[in-house]
């Protein structure tokens, strides 16, 4: 908790701040309130929608480009397409579900990875959090399902939108892809959603889907070519199931392991080093050490 000054053109302006209270680990309250059941199906129904367009794009490019097939091998969106599929869908679900939910969380994850270090830095209490990754688990098999379904005839010949490490690259490599990546895209959502900032600059919280879309657009540019690009354990799971095979299942754990370990380096990075969490854990503990 602090008080903040602010200088600002010829006249000082004083902003009063402080941080909201850590989310309790259990609130048997609001497993009794709707907003907490709007914002678990607001979850599953955005990353359904998530995963049903930006499998559909996959597959599509595959399908168009498969020269083998009479496809053109320029054709389709290519892989800036299906970035801009990742990053564009997530900034337009973000900007739909955010705010359906309550206390410190402002909701609208779509990814399990965020859900997690939201977790950490006690944004949401670990029911929230144990359910909202339900709800995105499901959501997101949902999702491919539909475009199983709709695409029977080249879902599976062109991968179901799997994550795998490709070819020439070794597991480690693909872990510390999706290890990065993640941490690109969670630390971005701290930023971008930093009541701090939000209090300070009243622009900050319009734009949050903006730059948190843009990070994963960057992301699936870099990394498409070596894991598919995961850093969000539901995709990965979802297509997982659906496509239901063996080389997918066996890269599988990457694709939680290093989204987890992503979100969580983040969360102590924004935290306890930017947000001085550790500066100010201490400072707290001298002032009562004192008395």
């Amino acid at each position: 908790m602090g008080k903040d000054m602010e200088v600002g053109g010829p006249r000082d302006v004083a902003k009063d701040y402080q941080d909201p209270p850590p989310s309790p680990l259990f609130d048997a309250e609001e497993l009794g309130q709707w907003s907490f059941y709007r914002a678990l199906i607001a979850e599953f129904i955005a990353t359904l929608l998530f995963l049903y367009i930006t499998v559909l794009t996959v597959i599509g490019y595959k399908s168009q480009s498969d020269t083998t097939a009479g496809g053109d091998e320029c054709g389709g969106v290519g892989i800036l397409g299906i970035a801009w599929a990742f990053g564009g869908m997530i900034f337009i679900l973000v900007y739909c579900t955010a705010g359906i939910s309550g206390r410190n969380d402002a909701g609208g994850h779509i990814n399990p990875a965020v859900t997690f270090g939201l977790f950490l830095a006690r944004k949401l209490s670990l029911v929230r959090a144990t359910l909202y990754m339900v709800a995105q688990c499901l959501g997101a098999i949902c999702g491919v399902g539909l475009v199983k379904a709709f695409q029977s005839a080249y879902y599976n010949r062109y991968g179901g939108g799997a994550n795998e490490v490709a070819a020439g690259y070794s597991k480690g490599t693909g872990l510390g892809a999706e290890i990065i990546g993640t941490f690109v895209l969670v630390y971005t959502v701290f930023s971008a959603t930093d009541p701090k900032r939000s209090a300070r600059d009243s622009h900050v919280p319009v734009l949050a889907p903006l730059p948190i879309g843009f990070a994963v657009f960057m992301v699936h540019l870099a990394t498409i070519p070596v894991t598919g690009t995961g850093i969000n354990p539901a995709r990965s799971l979802g297509a997982a199931v659906i496509y239901n095979n063996k080389k997918a299942w066996d890269d599988h754990w990457i694709f939680w392991v290093g989204p987890f370990i992503g979100a969580a380096i983040a969360a102590i990075y924004h935290q306890y080093i930017l947000r001085a969490g550790f500066v100010k854990a201490f400072g707290s503990f001298k002032s009562s050490s004192n008395l």
